[in-house]
Formats: structure tokens, C-alpha cells, sequence
């Protein structure tokens, strides 16, 4: 393991997004130490994401949501995605990620398992997501789902078939990073040997 120096640290922002920065050195390749560097985190938390499959009618169950940082980029904002969510203080991701697809897609996972745990942008952000696929339990009548709306959650559910997955991912329609992984792992799964 090399070396790290952190020299200071100082909290920039303290809101629902932190912003930390700190003055650091680090070992390098050669064993000496760098010069002093300034770094930023975005200190976010870390989510839960989940692939969700109806294995009775063999289709993929999504939300829709607004999305102000894409509408920024030019787009409508509004993104067809995985079921995710925030961890809360000391809760374990799996049950966050059951609580999220319930609340989110009504639904009540049977299966769960996961798939990766990953950074999304490691350059500038702390945030994790623990990445898992789930199956649904079809004897269950799906609660009504559509996110929490005291956290302004507006959730439309989009089922689709999976060829018609395939299809759209092959089209570039979807564009979430936890998204493209997700179904990226699921193809190879069902790729024909």
C-alpha cells in the first residue's frame, strides 16, 4: 500500500451535498513523495441500484424521474433507469435496496443477489453504489409505488420486454452509468454460448 500525507482538510460545503477539500501528497510510482496537490471530494453518500425482473412476464421493470443535471446538458431531463436510492445512517444496502424498489415500483422483491460494487466518479467523488439484481414476487399485489412525496419523488414505472431492452440499449437510449452496467451484466448472462 503506498503512503499517503493528507496536510489539511477543510469542509467547502456542508448541505445535502458535502464538498471537502484537502491539501495532500502521495508515494509515486518511484517511491518518492509528490508535491503538495489540492483534491476535491463530493461527498454524496453511497446508493443502491437494482436491476428488476418480473420472471413470470420476463420483462424488466424501470422508473422514470426528472433529473435536473441532465435537463442542464440539453436534454429533457426526465431518465428511464434502475429502481435506486440513498443509504441511510448504519442501514445495510440490501435492505435499502429493498425498501427503494418497493417505494419506488411498488413492488416486493423475492430474489435478491449482487452484482458489483463500484465508484461512479472516483475523480471527484467519494459515492459508491452497491449494485444488485432482484426478482419480484408475482404473489404479491404491488403497492402503488411512485416514490415518497415528502422527498418530491414524481416515479412513473416503465415495464419493458427484453427484447425491447436490447433494442433501446443497442439505440443508446439509455445514458444512467448504475443503467448501462446493469444490462451490460445481464446480456452477457443470456448470450448465447
Amino acid at each position: 500500500m503506498k503512503k499517503v500525507e493528507i496536510i489539511s482538510q477543510r469542509r467547502l460545503a456542508d448541505a445535502f451535498f458535502k464538498l471537502d477539500e484537502a491539501e495532500l501528497r502521495h508515494e509515486q510510482r518511484d517511491g518518492s513523495m509528490s508535491a503538495p496537490m489540492r483534491r476535491l471530494n463530493l461527498e454524496r453518500g453511497d446508493g443502491v441500484a437494482a436491476l428488476v425482473y418480473h420472471p413470470q412476464r420476463e420483462t424488466l421493470i424501470f422508473v422514470r424521474q426528472f433529473r435536473y443535471p441532465t435537463y442542464l446538458r440539453g436534454g429533457s431531463g426526465w431518465l428511464v433507469e434502475l429502481p435506486a436510492g440513498m443509504l441511510d445512517h448504519g442501514e445495510e444496502p440490501v435492505d435499502c435496496m429493498r425498501r427503494e424498489i418497493l417505494e419506488e415500483t411498488g413492488y416486493t422483491v423475492q430474489h435478491i443477489e449482487p452484482i458489483s460494487t463500484f465508484y461512479l466518479s472516483p475523480g471527484g467523488s467519494s459515492e459508491r453504489i452497491f449494485l444488485y439484481y432482484a426478482e419480484i414476487d408475482p404473489l404479491k399485489e404491488p403497492d402503488s409505488g411512485g416514490g415518497l412525496a415528502h422527498e418530491q419523488e414524481d416515479i412513473e414505472l416503465v415495464e419493458c420486454s427484453l427484447s425491447e431492452v436490447w433494442r433501446q440499449l443497442d439505440a443508446g437510449a439509455f445514458v444512467d452509468a448504475k443503467t448501462l452496467i446493469a444490462l451490460q451484466w445481464m446480456r452477457a448472462l443470456r448470450a448465447p454460448s
